[in-house]
């Protein structure tokens, strides 16, 4: 316990899903949270559980604009700015190249990927004021290797850019203290899994050498290692959690 011991943590899309599980083991481990969403009640019942260390703030992470008051309450609720998790992310439409539309294409890159630029340009200030921090771009085993099961070009383009951003990031910003690396999800049991698969991963479950899907809190373990100083000289590298499958 007592991990992320005084630190202030920005966690997007934390109402459901990954998101909801890092928020949990955050403040579980001495954190105080800021949790974004859309989904206003559900986020706002997470807060109302975790208690007097988290807020919740209804926010899209897709326009810069909405982005500084974001860390204005961070910075006004809690006194800074230590940790942010860019969490929040879509499937989008299952579509081949050729019949992906513009729209899909554009709002997949939106939330996957302008939202992580969005989101890093936002609070770097802020933690360079507080002499250095951590930053966790949740990307997806569809950012290391293309084919993972059902085409998606768009999704694939997000979360590998996620992988070079978060790059270029830690190479630019190593000498703030800042630190800056991406994690690799796998098959988790989020919503978003089931809604694009089923309860147990449908047919990506036979590709899968550990044999079973993860519990969420399986990744929050490393995203709150990355986020913790016990990583301190880990910065600018992919994290995958991902039970093998990219070992084929």
């Amino acid at each position: 316990m007592g991990r992320l011991e005084g630190k202030v943590a920005i966690i997007t899309g934390a109402a459901r899903g990954m998101g909801e599980s890092h928020a949990r083991i955050f403040a579980a481990e001495g954190a105080r949270v800021v949790l974004t969403d859309l989904s206003e009640e559900a986020g706002n019942k997470l807060a109302a559980e975790i208690g007097e260390n988290a807020i919740f703030l209804k926010h899209d992470v897709t326009q810069l604009s909405e982005w500084p008051a974001v860390i204005d309450a961070a910075t006004q609720a809690f006194g800074g700015i230590d940790i942010l998790v860019n969490n929040a992310g879509i499937l989008g439409a299952m579509a081949d190249t050729e019949t992906l539309t513009e729209e899909d294409y554009l709002k997949v890159c939106a939330v996957n990927q302008h939202s992580v630029f969005f989101g890093m340009k936002s609070v770097l200030p802020a933690m360079m004021a507080r002499g250095g921090g951590s930053i966790v771009n949740i990307s997806s085993i569809a950012g290391m290797a293309a084919n993972y099961g059902f085409p998606s070009l768009a999704y694939v383009a997000s979360k590998f850019a996620v992988r070079g951003m978060t790059k270029a990031t830690a190479m630019e910003y190593g000498k703030h203290n800042i630190r800056v690396n991406s994690v690799h999800p796998g098959f988790i049991q989020t919503p978003m899994m089931v809604e694009a698969t089923d309860e147990v991963g449908g047919d990506a479950l036979a590709e899968i050498p550990l044999g079973r899907i993860a519990d969420p809190k399986e990744v929050s373990a490393l995203v709150l290692f990355l986020a913790s100083d016990e990583s301190s000289y880990i910065t600018a590298s992919e994290h995958l959690v991902d039970a093998g499958m990219l070992a084929h």
